[in-house]
């Protein structure tokens, strides 16, 4: 398995430059979406749920988003775990993610994020 030499952020996300001299440029949106922890694999292996009807005062029914949710997601600390994964904190709070270096790598293969 490849390991990285170097990770760096890019403002919008996470570059990795990897041993082999691939070079991986990972939104942090994208990230964040792929969160490998229990939570968020259960969240989006769940089917949508139906949205809430308009109310009777002509509400919209629209998601009111806090002022946190709608920053752009970035990462606020990446730190190592052992010599196989890195935990990413992100500014919406989120902080369980463990990305092992595998599923890093996967992510850039991809070209999905």
């Amino acid at each position: 398995m490849e390991s990285p030499v170097r990770l760096e952020s890019y403002g919008e996300g996470l570059k990795i430059e990897w041993s082999d001299g691939v070079i991986h440029r990972l939104a942090w949106r994208d990230l964040r979406f792929a969160c490998p922890c229990a939570t968020c694999r259960v969240k989006r292996e769940s089917p949508p749920q139906p949205s809430a009807p308009a109310s009777v005062s002509g509400s919209l029914g629209l998601t009111i988003l806090t002022a946190a949710e709608a920053q752009p997601i970035r990462a606020t600390k990446l730190r190592p775990v052992g010599n196989y994964a890195y935990a990413i904190e992100f500014n919406d709070g989120h902080n369980t993610g463990i990305y092992p270096l595998e599923v890093l790598r996967e992510l850039g293969m991809e070209g999905t994020v």
